[in-house]
């Protein structure tokens, strides 16, 4: 009886870790590049984001699972229900249906422009306006309604490139194909400093703060569909725990000089 006994300890100490998750799967999580919030370099998906979710994920006993898709790609994956978190997202009433929000950061997204080239610009009203200013943005980013419909506009004007990644845009706004962008400005400052063929470019860049984009939580979605009520709660405690840490805004303020972020990003 005694050796059964000590036969049975040893077995339960060395059960897997996933035997004893406190979530019922690896949580699903398919991301693409977002400056230093997410970085792919070589197919690892590394950055602010997935470095404290895993570690977070490790303590709790919840795997997440990383893959590498297109922006676009990802948000389609999140409302079909085929991913369990969207990361990094901002709030849209759209996405309030699909999944719940977990703020990490407060953000506001700016129009970026070349500073000698364009006068300031006040107003996402004024975009429009002025006929020949040609717009890049990043296919799937969403900052709300102003934006959604300024993009519409543009695009249906002729105005418009929409680009798989930051770098794209960077590179358009480079080349003088496109005179403005609409981001936040740590993207692409961090495009950038990964980009060779833009070299420069960050010192020309001026950030137009317009008043139809002001400061708004970024952080994550939990999907509603795609988890079950159990795995939704013990996710929900893991990445709350991020977010109150302020683990999130100490990371940005490692990585970026203090005049990039005060306008930018501060804490939730």
């Amino acid at each position: 009886m005694f050796k059964r006994r000590i036969v049975f300890l040893a077995a339960a100490l060395a059960l897997p870790a996933a035997a004893m998750a406190a979530c019922s799967r690896p949580i699903v999580v398919p991301m693409a590049a977002s400056g230093v919030a997410v970085s792919v370099e070589d197919g690892q998906v590394r950055g602010i984001y997935p470095d404290l979710m895993r570690s977070a994920g490790q303590k709790a006993g919840c795997e997440f699972q990383f893959t590498v898709v297109p922006r676009a790609r990802q948000v389609a994956l999140f409302e079909s229900g085929m991913a369990d978190l969207l990361v990094p997202a901002s709030p849209t009433t759209a996405r309030d249906q699909l999944g719940v929000f977990i703020p990490m950061i407060s953000h506001r997204t700016m129009i970026i422009s070349v500073a000698s080239k364009q006068p300031q610009i006040t107003s996402l009203r004024e975009v429009l306006e002025r006929r020949g200013l040609r717009m890049a943005v990043v296919r799937g980013f969403d900052y709300g309604e102003p934006y959604s419909s300024l993009i519409k506009e543009l695009n249906k004007q002729g105005r418009l490139f929409m680009e798989v990644d930051v770098r794209a845009v960077a590179r358009l706004l480079h080349a003088g194909s496109a005179d403005v962008t609409i981001m936040g400005p740590t993207l692409i400052a961090d495009a950038i400093t990964h980009e060779p063929r833009v070299k420069g470019l960050l010192e020309k860049l001026r950030f137009d703060a317009v008043p139809e984009m002001p400061w708004h939580p970024s952080g994550i979605y939990i999907s509603r569909s795609s988890l079950t009520q159990e795995d939704q709660r013990e996710v929900h405690e893991i990445l709350e725990k991020i977010g109150r840490s302020g683990t999130v805004i100490e990371a940005y303020q490692r990585r970026f000089r203090p005049e990039l972020l005060n306008d930018s990003v501060r804490g939730r």
